[in-house]
This record gives structure tokens, sequence and C-alpha cells, in this order.
């Protein structure tokens, strides 16, 4: 089993006297930096001067700098921007201005997984990953309650490392759900290829499959957007309450035999497998990595095409024009409620 710590586990006390850089101020940074502040961190924010999110989070009362003096002023610097974006600005205005003794942190280990930033021996390394997106990060946090999240550690230059990043993740509130020990190493990988072959890529296919099979069959594209589609959550809902057993038993027996019988027809089990297989094997030796750090160096022209034919989908058209009929319509401007 891998090793859990608590709320128990952790001493914000740890933090007392350190300054916290958050960088970037999306989802995650925001959330992460309203959290650490209620909890009682001395935290400032570094931004590209001139940024949308320069106002936004002078607004909720940051102290706002750039990347270069936030780093500067800090202790532990929290890197929260795309992880395309980091290695270029690691470089430009963290690396010159990082000193030993300080610590620099993560929510995801792309950059140091792939070696794309290389910090030096003198500096904690730690990851902080929240396992959901930063808006749950702060509603959960203002409920009393937290996001579960992974904790590792790259580099303990200073022999506090593990004290550091569990006293972090406690301030972002992830103690309270409870924080799994892990490695960046299989933090991204694991990331990388769950995002790909379940989560992201899998469902998104299975589901325009579905929605396509029905509409092509002659049922109104509506139907099919609500059966393959907007239930989708519904099902999700009850697998993280109490697994597939809670759906089985909250489906009905019908749904369930068409479980058995079917789903192995969809996704037959050996080959499914070996594409996985396949993915996993891209993502451990590089392959994927090289590929979109290159995609980014090119102009993003295979990223912005795929985006801009999905956006035109018939699945994407009409659930854009049922969610805006339905009650639960305001549930999209997930960043709006988060504050």
């Amino acid at each position: 089993m891998a090793k859990m710590y608590y709320e128990k586990d952790c001493d914000l006390g740890k933090l007392d006297g350190k300054k916290i850089a958050i960088i970037g101020y999306g989802s995650q940074g925001h959330a992460h930096a309203l959290n650490l502040r209620d909890s009682g961190c001395d935290v400032i924010v570094g931004l590209r001067r001139g940024g949308k999110s320069w106002p936004v989070a002078e607004k909720d009362g940051f102290e706002v700098m750039t990347v270069a003096e936030a780093t500067k002023a800090a202790d532990i610097i929290m890197i929260l921007i795309n992880d395309e974006a980091q290695a270029d600005m690691y470089k430009a205005d963290i690396a010159p201005n990082l000193t030993d003794g300080k610590a620099i942190a993560f929510a995801h280990g792309f950059n140091i997984r792939y070696k794309q930033i290389v910090p030096p021996a003198g500096v904690d390394v730690f990851m902080a990953a929240p396992k959901g997106p930063g808006h749950t990060v702060r509603s959960q946090y203002v409920a009393g309650k937290g996001v579960p999240c992974l904790v590792a550690v790259e580099q303990n230059a200073t022999g506090k490392a593990y004290d550091i990043a569990l006293a972090y993740i406690a301030g972002i509130g992830g103690a309270r759900a409870g924080i799994m020990e892990t490695t960046m190493h299989d933090e991204t990988e694991t990331d990388l290829f769950g995002e790909q072959a379940v989560l992201c890529g899998g469902v998104v296919d299975l589901m325009r499959c579905g929605f396509e099979t029905l509409v092509e069959a002659g049922y109104e594209p509506e139907n099919a957007y609500f059966e393959c589609i907007h239930e989708m959550k519904l099902i999700i809902d009850l697998i993280n309450k109490g697994g597939v057993a809670a759906m089985n038993y909250s489906i009905s027996d019908t749904a369930e035999y068409g479980e058995y019988v079917s789903g192995p027809r969809v996704l037959p089990y050996e080959q499914t497998k070996a594409n996985m297989k396949a993915v996993l094997q891209e993502i451990q030796d590089g392959t994927f990595a090289g590929k979109w750090i290159a995609e980014n160096k090119n102009g993003r022209c295979f990223f912005n095409s795929k985006r801009e034919t999905l956006a035109k989908h018939p699945m994407e058209v009409i659930g854009k024009q049922l969610r805006e009929q339905m009650l639960w319509k305001n549930d999209s401007d997930l960043d709006k409620a988060s504050n």
C-alpha cells in the first residue's frame, strides 16, 4: 500500500516565516494562493507583467510581482503555469534568481521527469499535486473539506523538503482528504496515461462514437447527447462514491447485464489493452513528451486544428444548445464559481 498522510502528520508551522510565491493565477494558481492565505501563510503572486491575471490577483488582495521578482523574494516557489510554458519561463526568470535553501514546487512532474527543468543541487524540489481541478480545490477548502493530493520529493537539499511539502499541502486543504506519497516519475507517467487512454482521450472518443452511432441510425441528436454524454457524470459520480459495485447497485439489472455482454464487444479487451500498452510505452520512453514539446515549438498546428474540429462536432453543438436550456447551465462557468 502507498503511504498516506493526513492532518495529524502535517505541521503548518513549518511554513512560518517563509514567503510562498505562486507562479501563475489560473485555475490551480488562484486556488493555491487563496487557500494558503486563508491558512495563515505569507503568499505573493508572480506573473508576466501586463498579463490578464495580474489585475485579477491584485483585486483578490495579493501583492503581485514579476516572476523574477517573486522568485527573489520567496522561500518557496510553486510553478503553476501550463506545462509547455514552464521550461522557458524557468530558464529566463526563475533559475537566475534561485539561491541555495529555497524550494521549487510543481503540481505535475512533467518538466522534471523529462528534464526540461533541471534544478540546481542546493534547492529543494517537491510536488504537491491535487487530484482535482483548481475550482474544486478552492470550493472544497471553503466548504471545510479538501481534495486528495499526491506528494513527492525529487530533491531534498535542506533535509526538510518532506516537512515543507506536507505543510504546503495541508495549507491548500489536501491533508483533510488524504495525501498519498509517490514520485514525480510515477506521477507523470500514470497521469499522462490516465488522461490519454481513459479520462480524456478514451472517454471523449467513446462518447463521440456512441453519439454518432445513434444519430446515424436516425435518432434525435438530443436523445443521443443525453444517453451517451450527459449521463456520463451520473455514472462516474456513483463509481467515485462506491466503485463499480455501487454503480451496478444503483442502475437497473438490464443495464448491468448489458455492461457484461456489450462492453467487451465495444472495447475488445486484448486489443484495447495492447493499444493502451503502446500508449504507455510512448509515455515511458519520452516519445509523447517529445511530440508535445515539438508541437508547441512549431505553432501548435495539429493541436489547434483538432480543437477547432471538435468545437464544430454535432455533439458539442447540440450539447451547448441543451445546456443553455437547462437549469444546470450555470455550472459551466467553473472558475467564476470558485472564489
